[in-house]
């Protein structure tokens, strides 16, 4: 396997990126949010005049556009996921990135790449250039059209997650109570300003709470902050068995052993982290109330998709 200097500089900046990128997740427990991969790669690898030109059609900096790109790649070998602008880490792809080095765990993405393709009934990949990769980049041809769809895509939920950040803790729990009345249930208490004994939202299937189990609702907007194991456990001393279904919805994430006690717990509790939040958001937007959708305005936008 030659060493990264003796490919083309297209495949050196892929070769470095990717591997760093995965590093990056790898460390990070397995999985991030696209921004937050990009924003490690600027701290940690070293580019060259070259890798930090725009390109001349898109304006967009070469070496993120040849990441993206090559990202493309990575999904499609199973290494890796993206949803709703999180990537994660697969254990294929952990397992491959453990033992190849950088080029050659390039060559073994863009190999799983290839059996897809085939798999899919699709054409062979063609050899990829320096320049060759410029002009499907800028022209966007139907991988780079797959790249620059994600990039939007993670750039869009992005927007959102600031957008949410900026609510104070009320307003927060106000966009979980509008989500459940979409979702078919009723919200006959939503608390005020103060001490509420644990409970923020009661949520019912009917208007009368007769059908159950009933909702009992536990909302932090914690953006930064993983909710700890102890929080979920003071949800579950709340929850009657049976009755009752225990709902926890935060803007961050939980820790692993806040999911594993919610796992493990003998009542049902249902863990609703950001990302899901946004997705289910998203889902239901479309039958929300004019006032509820104002709590989170979305705006639909078409482009042009790819056949992938």
């Amino acid at each position: 396997m030659p060493p990264i200097k003796e490919v083309s500089a297209s495949k050196a900046t892929a070769a470095k990126t990717i591997y760093e990128a995965f590093k990056v997740l790898r460390e990070a427990g397995g999985q991030l949010t696209g921004k937050e991969v990009m924003a490690k790669l600027v701290e940690r690898v070293q580019f060259t005049d070259w890798e930090k030109e725009p390109l001349e059609k898109t304006g967009n900096i070469r070496w993120k556009s040849i990441f993206q790109f090559y990202s493309v790649d990575c999904t499609k070998s199973g290494f890796l996921q993206k949803s709703n602008g999180v990537w994660y880490i697969t254990p294929e792809g952990e397992a491959a990135h453990a033992k190849l080095k950088p080029l050659e765990f390039l060559e073994s993405v863009a190999e799983g790449y290839r059996k897809w393709k085939a798999a899919n009934g699709k054409e062979p990949a063609k050899a990829i250039n320096d320049e060759s990769i410029t002009e499907i980049i800028e022209n966007n041809m139907e991988q780079a059209q797959t790249a620059n769809m994600e990039q939007m895509e993670e750039e869009a939920i992005q927007g959102i997650k600031d957008y949410i950040i900026q609510k104070n803790p009320y307003e927060f729990q106000d966009l979980v109570a509008a989500l459940l009345r979409a979702m078919g249930y009723y919200t006959p208490f939503v608390s005020p300003k103060g001490k509420d004994g644990g409970i923020d939202i009661i949520a019912y299937q009917d208007p009368l709470g007769i059908k159950t189990p009933r909702l009992k609702v536990q909302v932090k907007h914690y953006p930064q902050n993983p909710i700890a194991a102890d929080a979920i456990r003071s949800l579950k001393g709340l929850v009657n068995t049976g009755e009752e279904v225990g709902l926890f919805v935060t803007s961050g994430r939980f820790s692993n052993e806040a999911e594993r006690f919610a796992r493990e717990a003998n009542v049902h509790i249902k863990l609703i982290d950001g990302q899901e939040f946004i997705a289910l958001w998203k889902q239901f937007y479309n039958v929300m109330k004019d006032e509820d959708k104002g709590l989170l305005p979305l705006h639909p936008v078409y482009f042009l998709g790819s056949h992938e």
